[in-house]
């Protein structure tokens, strides 16, 4: 045998032919395996996937991440090796807090799914937080439900901002950027009389002095040296949770809900929540916005009327392509007219084809019980009939008297007609109830000669006789008399008591003398 290096396999055959080989001996294995259609396998890859894999939480670095028209989020999750698709639904979108952005490091809960159409699998999110900040968003979450449980974010406390305020109070750093933004564009739209309290928007003491603020300019009098402001703009830049925190804090919070003065929160960027946001009578996205809510632009107000009517008459063009178009979505979804009668009248062949059998049956069963209640009418007696229709007359016969007595004399006449039709109305009933009794008497005749003709005693006649024992009862068997026994033997004419013998010792006997007359022919 030729040497083979160690570790390989030695077939004897070129690597070519070997090749051949083997696919022919592996081909029957592949002939046998079951077929699986496309639906099939894809829909056992989701089983097995989301049963391994039915609710993970994943630490991750946001990719791309796009918004649908339809609200849903589509985006990736990502690390330094591999990529995940993930989507969150729109209305876990809507419940989110936070808003997903590229490049953003979060831990995301969810559940893994297939999507068949692309062959590929994804995870559906359910939680989306910042990575590393869970216990500062737990702290912040149960101190949210608890001011929210005092009443301190009702809608009801919330007070109208003023349309165009005198003074506006601001509570922010003197030295950032943010005052020169609120200040630039209030300049822009409509100039007006701003307070500035300056204040540490972050650290330590942030907090207090945000709290102090708020209340100094409500114990501004209206009439003093310095103006009390008509509206109040809490503000700060962006920033992480931690330099946003002093906005968070309880005092902060319960300043806000018991300013007498509208407050407007601009802190953070429009991604950025605090709780201030929910306390304030108005939230601002950005410092920016906070100063276009506080007042409107000169401009604007001018040409308000035109542009409004401008936006209804593209309101009214919108709203009829829209419904246009679903009315054109929704006529495409409608099934054929066809197809919604075919099954109403494929039922109404079957009932067709039932009509005619059912009225058959109907009218039997019909015909049986009126068949039924004539037997019923049939058993009932006429002498009941024929005592109230009597009673009646007697009655009718007496209120004719009664009535008589009543009537004035001058209508003598008109009582002679009608005694006369009276006695017309008799003699029909009369002769009514006279047909009835013979009609029923000659039933009871049919009747009584049809009980007759099935009476014993018709037997008797024909030369039979009725055997009873002593107990009364009838004899049917001579096996059942015994000797000595008493028996009554009932004939067409009468009943006769006899003795039973013993009927191996009865002997026929003879009449003595002659029979009809004839004498003896052995003398």
């Amino acid at each position: 045998m030729p040497e083979h290096p160690a570790g390989t396999l030695w077939t004897g055959l070129p690597s070519g032919r070997f090749a051949a080989y083997a696919r022919r001996m592996s081909e029957p294995a592949i002939a046998n395996a079951p077929e699986w259609s496309v639906s099939e396998l894809s829909g056992a890859l989701k089983r097995t996937l989301e049963d391994a894999y039915g609710h993970v939480r994943v630490r991750a670095e946001l990719g791309a991440v796009k918004v649908h028209s339809s609200g849903h989020v589509y985006l990736d999750l990502k690390d330094e090796r591999s990529c995940i698709a993930g989507v969150v639904w729109k209305g876990t979108a809507a419940r989110m807090r936070m808003r997903p952005e590229m490049g953003m490091e979060v831990i995301v809960t969810g559940r893994i799914t297939t999507f068949a159409s692309q062959s590929k699998y994804q995870l559906v999110i359910e939680t989306i937080e910042p990575a590393g900040v869970g216990a500062l968003l737990a702290q912040l979450e149960e101190r949210r439900k608890r001011l929210a449980a005092e009443g301190l974010f009702d809608a009801d406390r919330k007070k109208p901002i003023p349309y165009l305020p005198s003074v506006i109070g601001v509570v922010t750093s003197p030295t950032g950027a943010v005052i020169r933004d609120i200040l630039h564009r209030l300049a822009d739209r409509f100039p007006r009389h701003v307070l500035v309290w300056p204040v540490r928007v972050q650290g330590d003491t942030c907090a207090a002095e945000v709290a102090a603020a708020i209340h100094g300019f409500n114990a501004l009098a209206g009439d003093g040296p310095v103006p009390r402001p008509d509206l109040i703009i809490v503000a700060r830049g962006g920033g992480s949770l931690e330099d946003l925190w002093g906005f968070n804090e309880e005092i902060v919070v319960r300043a806000a809900a018991e300013s007498r003065i509208p407050l407007i929160s601009a802190v953070g960027h429009e991604t950025d929540t605090t709780l201030i946001d929910f306390a304030s009578d108005r939230r601002a996205p950005t410092p920016t916005g906070a100063a276009e809510m506080a007042v409107p632009v000169r401009a604007d107000l001018m040409a308000q009327v035109q542009d409004l009517a401008r936006r209804q008459a593209g309101a009214v063009r919108r709203l009829l392509d829209r419904r246009r178009a679903d009315l054109r979505s929704a006529s495409r979804a409608l099934p054929r007219g066809e197809d919604l009668l075919a099954t109403p009248r494929q039922r109404l062949d079957l009932a067709a084809g039932r009509l005619a059998a059912a009225l058959v049956a109907g009218a039997r069963r019909h015909e049986t019980k009126l068949a039924d209640l004539a037997r019923r009418l049939a058993r009932l007696s006429p002498h009941a009939r024929l005592a109230a229709s009597r009673a009646r007359l007697d009655g009718f016969s007496g209120r004719l008297v009664a009535a008589r007595g009543a009537i004035l004399r001058a209508e003598t006449q008109r009582i002679h007609q009608r005694r006369e039709r009276l006695d017309a109305l008799s003699g029909r009933a009369d002769r009514a109830l006279a047909a009835l009794v013979q009609r029923r008497r000659d039933r009871l005749a049919s009747l009584w000669q049809l009980a007759e003709s099935y009476s014993y005693h018709g037997v008797l006649a024909r030369g039979f006789a009725l055997v009873r024992d002593a107990d009364g009862q009838p004899v049917r068997e001579a096996a059942a008399i015994g000797a000595g026994a008493v028996l009554d033997v009932e004939f067409k004419d009468g009943k006769v008591r006899v003795v039973a013998g013993d009927p191996g010792k009865a002997r026929p006997t003879r009449p003595k003398g002659p029979v009809g007359g004839q004498g003896s022919l052995f003398g």
